[in-house]
């Protein structure tokens, strides 16, 4: 396993180094020039040199690209173009911690509540329980987002007046009791983009659970527990539940690695500032190097949390083999 961790960590700066390139390269080829985006209503020759040799924008491309990784291998991303005066680096790091809330709690949710209903359908599997559980989760996931949430938001927001319309104040609100006794609660603001976060991926979860449930009730020591006389529900909580989790981790791990890319349309719609939004408006504003350092960023952590999955993977299921060119 050692040496397959070795070789997954050779890949990485090979994998990093095409990204970034690429990324680089459509930003510098494809519509709008930066130097002009930072300089503003500035059209003065001269000006805009001084600003190319100063954000190191001067020279052939392979050259802009070598100066550009030189300084964020050692964390510096270099200075937003749309906001000035703020580097890269200050804007992104609060923005990705909002995000990062908001997205592990909606994985939790979508978990939390997707294992029990996918277990509920297998346990139910023949009868009108089973196909309605399933049908009802895909329709429910079939909704895009931006259909879903204009009506949600004048229902709930509008309508009823029991949401804000948006925006973020963390996740947790205080609620005072005779202004003595202060007891923390959920933040209002967090229910409205959990909804549309959380809803849409019952259905795959509770479907790869079902399916899995119901393969591993056929395995030969489920029916050897039954032979005994266990009772179903010792059956179903000691046999079948641990080993129809198992695919679950690679499902987890890949959430786990889309924590940190936000969630673009929701959180566009709802006003919270997150990096979803915010590498929206970047890219709409061409703020380049935003792009480039999230890119990089996102990129890394899907790379590091691809490997942790493989490697809980293998640690949970002894019969998997890493590095050996086959999975049993």
């Amino acid at each position: 396993m050692t040496g397959y961790v070795v070789r997954r960590l050779m890949w990485m700066p090979v994998v990093l180094f095409i990204v970034s390139f690429l990324t680089f390269a459509i930003a510098r080829f494809g519509p709008g020039d930066p130097v002009a985006v930072a300089a503003g209503q500035i059209r003065d020759q001269e000006v805009l040199q001084r600003i190319r040799e100063e954000r190191g924008l001067d020279g052939p491309m392979v050259q802009q690209y070598l100066r550009w990784v030189n300084r964020a291998v050692r964390g510096d991303f270099g200075e937003s173009f749309i906001q000035r005066g703020y580097s890269v680096r200050e804007l992104l790091v609060p923005k990705m911690w909002i995000s990062a809330q908001l997205n592990i709690l909606s994985i939790v949710i979508v978990f939390a509540v997707g294992i029990p209903l996918g277990l509920m359908s297998a346990w139910f599997q023949g009868r009108w329980l089973d196909p309605f559980i399933i049908s009802a989760l895909l329709f429910l996931s079939s909704i895009p987002v931006l259909v879903v949430l204009p009506p949600l938001q004048w229902l709930l927001a509008i309508q009823f007046n029991l949401l804000p319309v948006g925006g973020w104040d963390g996740l947790f609100a205080i609620w005072w009791i005779g202004d003595v006794v202060a007891i923390p609660i959920p933040d209002p603001h967090l229910y409205l983009p959990l909804l549309v976060l959380t809803v849409p991926g019952f259905a795959g979860v509770a479907r790869l659970v079902r399916v899995t449930a119901l393969q591993v009730s056929t395995e030969d020591y489920v029916r050897t527990a039954r032979s005994k006389g266990l009772p179903e529900s010792a059956v179903a909580l000691r046999h079948v539940l641990p080993n129809s989790l198992l695919p679950l981790v690679t499902v987890v791990g890949l959430s786990l690695a889309d924590i940190l890319s936000g969630a673009y349309f929701v959180e566009t719609l709802l006003g919270i500032p997150g990096i979803g939004s915010f590498t929206f408006e970047s890219v709409r504003s061409r703020d380049y190097d935003v792009i480039l350092a999230t890119t990089l960023i996102v990129g890394m952590f899907f790379i590091v949390m691809n490997l942790i999955t493989d490697l809980a993977y293998a640690r949970i299921d002894p019969r998997i083999r890493l590095g050996t060119g086959a999975r049993t």
